[in-house]
């Protein structure tokens, strides 16, 4: 199914004209976002707490949810599966919660190998693009090894990078999603 040219115009004008009436809530959420990464970026053990807190309140309500969908939709296909999975996400979320410390270990393991894997992936891809003449894979090659070089800093700084990787990551991504916000809802205040 193609949309036509003036569905895809008609939209993206109310889409402009949403985020002008509303820039001010842009703005004041990119502002909050960005202090709370800069917060993140210069305490970042307790932002690494944080976030396993965090995840470990996600992983029991969900748990606890998907328990209760289980049991309420007993007789379709999958029962066991289901219990099971809904039984590991409360076991996970009560094992972040009770000891969040190791939980955040094990987050950074995981963030280390997955930051790994990405680069070598990214890599890859642009070897890939290079062989296709892309102009982009020398940009794309950086990006994977930055991936990489990131990851040796985590992994070689284990245990001692759990106090600061995640928290430090977290931040970052805060304040660009809200300066992202902010240069957002400046461009929108302007009338178009």
């Amino acid at each position: 199914m193609t949309v036509p040219p003036q569905d895809i115009a008609n939209l993206q004008s109310k889409m402009s004209a949403a985020v002008r009436q509303h820039w001010k809530a842009f703005l004041f959420e990119g502002i909050l976002l960005v202090i709370l990464g800069l917060a993140a970026m210069i305490v970042p053990p307790l932002a690494s707490l944080a976030v396993t807190i965090f995840l470990g309140w996600m992983f029991l309500i969900s748990g606890v949810a998907g328990l209760a969908v289980t049991f309420w939709a007993r007789q379709m296909p999958g029962f066991w599966w289901s219990l099971i999975s809904a039984a590991l996400a409360i076991g996970a979320g009560v094992v972040l919660l009770m000891r969040p410390v190791q939980g955040t270990l094990t987050l950074t393991i995981v963030v280390g190998a997955y930051f790994l894997a990405e680069g070598v992936a990214t890599i890859m891809y642009s070897l890939e693009h290079r062989r296709e003449l892309s102009e982009r894979w020398g940009w794309m090659l950086t990006a994977g090894l930055m991936d990489i070089v990131v990851a040796g800093f985590i992994i070689a700084g284990l245990p001692g990078s759990a106090l600061w990787a995640i928290g430090l990551l977290v931040g970052i991504n805060l304040m660009f999603g809200g300066a992202t916000l902010i240069g957002m809802a400046l461009a929108a205040r302007k009338p178009g």
